[in-house]
């Protein structure tokens, strides 16, 4: 029997677009998806069990994602032969052994649904999928992300024409709408896209926030955040003026904590006034922030920080980020985004600045 929808997240952020697109569904075809949770990159703690208590779903699967270092045998392929067709025939088998040996991993029979949607098909999931030839729908990354990274081109710069015509035939593949096999890519704003393609298709994160009702809202938040009691009294405490610095895993750790130290120093004052500053690591941030940064409040990383904007009355004067695109925040009266400029003073710009290397 055909089921309806599977949605494959690899972060938290996808797990709250997921739930932002079932909630937009009639109540009528909402609790009949399958959520599947990749333990790739990403440790997901207890939100299986959550998840499957909030009766948005169905069942929720947890997916042991192996990346490619995973299997020795396809280390080979990673070689330049110094030949352009050696290495498209090498990249050829690359893509097809990647594919047959994901699936021993996969816990899923994609085959039995209507409609798959995929985080992240950069993964080894969007490999496995073009290698059993399943169409499915491709997911923007994070909130207009492609406009400051297009990975797609990035990976693979030079000759890019011919890559993308291989992989529309499924001679190799590549991520975000270019593999034969990915039906369309939804994505926020097309108009800040700086290199088009046929299959970008646009679905505005904000028309499915403004959906949402009390009760949608109070479901998010119950899903997303453990202890919120624990969260509203953090918040009461210190300085009216509440700084949130958002963190992201750049540079080294050494660097990291000195770049972030200064963001603070910088913008953590608020009108000559110390403000009362909160910390929200990345997912994949591994800087001990608790440790090095204890003087200030240390959100839970896990939880997508657009839940900040269903929390009533909650409102910060000031929020700062450096690399993660800020849009979609509501609980702030001021929103930073620093960007390469600032980040150029801490590491070398080429590492950052892809988009002007393609």
């Amino acid at each position: 029997m055909t089921k309806e929808r599977i949605y494959v997240c690899h972060t938290y952020y996808h797990v709250y677009v997921t739930c932002l697109k079932e909630l937009a569904l009639p109540k009528e075809r909402q609790g009949k998806a399958t959520l599947v949770l990749s333990t790739m990159s990403n440790d997901f703690g207890n939100l299986k069990e959550r998840a499957e208590a909030c009766g948005l779903f169905k069942e929720v699967v947890m997916f042991d994602e192996k990346e490619d270092v995973f299997f020795p045998e396809l280390q080979k392929y990673h070689t330049d032969r110094g030949n352009l067709v050696l290495n498209m025939l090498a990249r050829i088998k690359y893509t097809k052994m990647f594919g047959r040996l994901e699936k021993a991993y996969v816990p899923i029979d994609f085959r039995q649904y209507q409609d798959i949607y995929v985080f992240c098909d950069s993964d080894p999931i969007g490999y496995y999928l073009s290698y059993e030839k399943i169409h499915y729908h491709a997911l923007e990354d994070g909130l207009n992300c492609i406009q400051y990274y297009d990975t797609a081109r990035y990976d693979n710069r030079g000759h890019f024409g011919l890559k993308a015509w291989m992989a529309a035939r499924n001679l190799i593949f590549i991520q975000n709408g270019y593999g034969k096999y990915c039906l369309d890519m939804e994505i926020n704003d097309l108009s800040v896209v700086p290199y088009p393609c046929k299959k970008y298709i646009e679905v505005p994160r904000a028309g499915l926030v403004d959906r949402l009702t009390a009760k949608d809202k109070d479901l998010l938040i119950r899903l997303f955040i453990e202890d919120m009691d624990g969260l509203l009294t953090q918040l009461k405490q210190g300085a009216e003026d509440k700084v949130l610095v958002l963190t992201e895993p750049l540079c080294e750790l050494d660097v990291r904590r000195r770049l972030f130290a200064d963001v603070i120093e910088e913008y953590g004052v608020v009108d000559g006034k110390k403000g009362q500053v909160l910390i929200k690591p990345h997912p994949r941030d591994v800087l001990d922030y608790r440790k090095e940064f204890s003087e200030y409040i240390v959100l839970n990383p896990m939880f997508p920080m657009e839940i900040l904007n269903f929390i009533p009355d909650l409102k910060f004067r000031r929020v700062v980020s450096v690399a993660t695109v800020p849009n979609g925040i509501k609980f702030a009266e001021e929103v930073l985004f620093l960007g390469e400029d600032f980040l150029d003073k801490y590491e070398p710009p080429e590492v950052h600045r892809q988009n002007e290397m393609i």
